[in-house]
């Protein structure tokens, strides 16, 4: 039954990267479809200048993408460390706080069974 989970896991991890890999390929079908677009416009370009302007294009809009996308995931792990580090905090006041309703419950037990007697 241990596998299962592990198995989930990485089930989780094969879906993520296949989703990472079919965004990044349309992030290079729209570079691309830019590049001629931009390109496009300029017909004095003989067909090497196109070709190479529109390599020079996808390669710059794709470095600019990564950049994003690494800018986009360092600021996901920051939240995500900030959000760890809030819910650490709160479970330790909800286990303070539960420890001390219970200490204080089992005095007034104690209390009210020694003034009982």
């Amino acid at each position: 039954m241990t596998e299962l989970p592990k198995q989930e896991a990485d089930g989780a991890e094969l879906g993520n990267q296949v989703e990472g890999y079919l965004l990044w390929q349309a992030t290079i079908s729209v570079a691309e479809q830019r590049a001629r677009e931009f390109t496009g416009r300029m017909d004095w370009l003989t067909t090497a200048q196109r070709e190479e302007i529109e390599q020079l294009y996808v390669s710059d809009s794709l470095r600019r993408a990564r950049q994003d996308l690494e800018r986009v995931a360092a600021r996901c792990r920051s939240l995500r460390s900030e959000y760890e580090e809030r819910y650490r905090v709160l479970r330790l006041r909800c286990v303070g706080y539960t420890l001390g309703a219970a200490a204080g419950l089992t005095s007034a037990a104690a209390a009210a069974l020694a003034l009982s007697r």
